[in-house]
C-alpha cells in the first residue's frame, strides 16, 4: 500500500506582502541613514577652525568653504539611504527576518557609527583635500593633481620612498625568517620553553616609544653598544672607534665602495644604500617585531598534524627535509600573512623615526608617513594638508600594489592548508 508523502506548508503569515508598515519602516530608515551621513559629512568637512558646537555657524562655514564636499556627502547619504530603505522594505513584512535584521544592526550600530565618522569620513576628507591647497586657516583652493605631481618632483619624498624600499627589503625577510626559526625551536619539547616564549615575547608588549628610548640610549656615542664593542675587541688587541649610530649618513654600498678606494657622488644618493643610522633603526624594528610573528607561527605549528612528521621519519626524512618539505609548505598561509603585515608595517614606519632621528641625518631616515605628519602639522613651515593627503594616498597605492604582488606569488599552494 503506497503511502502519500505530504509536504508541510509554510505558515501563511510569513508569506504576506509588504504593506503600509514596510513603507513606513523604509522611509524612517531612509531619513535616519541620510541624516546620519549628512551629519558625518558636515563633521568631516574642511573648515577654517569654527567650533562644531556652534551648529549654525559651523554649517554656514561648511557650505561657504567646502560646498562641493558637503553636496557630495549629502548625495552619497541619499544613495546609501535609498539602498538601506530598499533592504528594509523587502524584509520588514517577514517577522523572523525583521527580528534578525533589528538584532544584528543593534549589535553593529556602535561599530558602524565610529567607522563612518572616524574612518570613512576622514578618508573622504583626505581624498578631497588632496586636490586642494588647504592650511586650515583659509578656504581650500582647488589645484587639481598638483599635489600629486609635486610629490614626485620633491627629492625628500622620493628619498623617503627609497628609504622605505630598503627598509622593507631588509627587515621583512629577516624578521620573517627569524620569527619562523624561533617558532620552530620553541615548538620543540625542551625544558623551560614556556619561560623562553614569555621572555622572547616581552619586547612586543612594550611601548614602541619606550623601546625607542632604550635603543637611543644604547646607540649613543658613549652608550652601551660602543662600550661593548670596545671591550670585546680590546680583549684581542683591536681598538674600536666609537660610532655615532644615530648620526651617520654613510650608506652601506658607499662604505663598501670606499673600502676599495672609490666613492659614490652625492648626486647619486639613491645608490648609496641604507645609511648606518637607518640600519640601526632596522635592527631595532627587527628585534621588536620578531616576537609577534613568532607567536603567529607557533599557533600555526600547533595545527600541523604530528602524523605527517611521523610518516616522514618512517620514510627516513631528516630535520632539514621535514622543515623544508613539510613545515614551510604547510605554513604558507601564515607566511603570507606575516609577510604582508611586515611589509605594511615597514612601509608605514613612523614612531622610531620621529623619536630617534626626525628624518636625519641628511634625510637618510625620512619616511613617507613622517613627511605626511610633518607637512600636515606644519613643523617646518605652513600647514599643507592637501600635499600631506596626496603623499598619503600615493603610499596607500604603493602598499596595495606590494600586497597584491605578494598574494599572487606567496598564496599559490595555500589551498592545501
Amino acid at each position: 500500500m503506497a503511502t502519500a508523502i505530504q509536504t508541510p506548508s509554510l505558515p501563511t503569515g510569513r508569506q504576506s506582502r509588504p504593506g503600509l508598515a514596510s513603507w513606513l519602516a523604509a522611509w524612517v530608515t531612509f531619513l535616519l541613514v541620510s541624516l546620519f551621513m549628512t551629519a558625518a559629512t558636515l563633521i568631516s568637512a574642511p573648515t577654517r577652525g569654527v567650533r562644531i558646537a556652534d551648529v549654525g555657524r559651523y554649517t554656514t562655514e561648511v557650505f561657504r568653504t567646502s560646498q562641493a564636499f558637503a553636496l557630495a556627502g549629502i548625495v552619497l547619504g541619499v544613495i546609501i539611504g535609498l539602498f538601506a530603505a530598499r533592504g528594509v522594505y523587502r524584509i520588514w513584512h517577514d517577522r523572523r527576518r525583521r527580528s534578525d535584521f533589528i538584532i544584528a544592526y543593534l549589535f553593529l550600530l556602535p561599530y558602524l557609527l565610529v567607522t563612518v565618522v572616524f574612518t570613512v569620513g576622514v578618508l573622504l576628507f583626505a581624498l578631497y583635500v588632496a586636490f586642494f591647497r588647504y592650511d586650515i586657516f583659509t578656504p581650500p583652493r582647488f589645484i587639481g593633481v598638483d599635489n600629486f605631481t609635486r610629490a614626485f618632483r620633491e627629492r625628500e619624498f622620493l628619498q623617503s620612498l627609497v628609504n622605505v624600499f630598503w627598509y622593507s627589503l631588509i627587515v621583512t625577510p629577516t624578521q620573517t625568517a627569524l620569527a619562523l626559526l624561533l617558532a620552530v625551536l620553541l615548538n620543540q619539547k625542551i625544558r623551560g620553553r614556556e619561560f623562553f616564549r614569555t621572555v622572547f615575547y616581552t619586547p612586543s608588549v612594550t611601548s614602541s616609544v619606550v623601546i625607542s628610548m632604550i635603543f637611543w640610549w644604547l646607540y649613543l656615542k658613549t652608550g652601551f653598544l660602543n662600550y661593548a664593542f670596545e671591550t670585546v675587541l680590546g680583549l684581542v688587541g683591536v681598538k674600536w672607534q666609537a660610532v655615532e649610530w644615530l648620526n651617520n649618513p654613510r650608506g652601506l654600498f658607499q662604505l663598501i665602495v670606499r673600502a676599495f678606494g672609490g666613492d659614490i657622488p652625492g648626486n647619486l644618493w639613491y645608490l648609496r644604500g641604507p645609511s648606518v643610522t637607518w640600519m640601526a633603526i632596522m635592527f631595532q624594528n627587527i628585534f621588536t617585531t620578531i616576537p609577534t610573528f613568532m607567536i603567529m607561527f607557533l599557533a600555526a605549528l600547533q595545527d600541523i598534524p604530528a602524523s605527517i612528521y611521523e610518516a616522514a621519519e618512517i620514510d627516513g626524512a631528516n630535520a632539514r627535509q621535514k622543515l623544508f618539505r613539510i613545515t614551510i609548505p604547510m605554513l604558507r598561509p601564515v607566511i603570507l600573512l606575516v609577510v604582508v603585515l611586515g611589509t605594511i608595517g615597514t612601509l608605514q614606519i613612523f614612531d622610531q623615526v620621529k623619536i630617534l632621528t626626525a628624518g636625519g641625518p641628511l634625510g637618510t631616515t625620512l619616511t613617507p608617513v613622517y613627511l605626511v605628519y610633518r607637512e600636515a602639522i606644519g613643523t617646518l613651515g605652513e600647514i599643507q594638508f592637501g600635499y600631506a593627503s596626496a603623499m598619503a594616498f600615493i603610499l596607500a597605492v604603493i602598499i596595495f600594489s606590494f600586497t597584491f604582488v605578494q598574494r599572487r606569488f606567496i598564496e599559490r599552494g595555500t589551498e592545501q592548508y
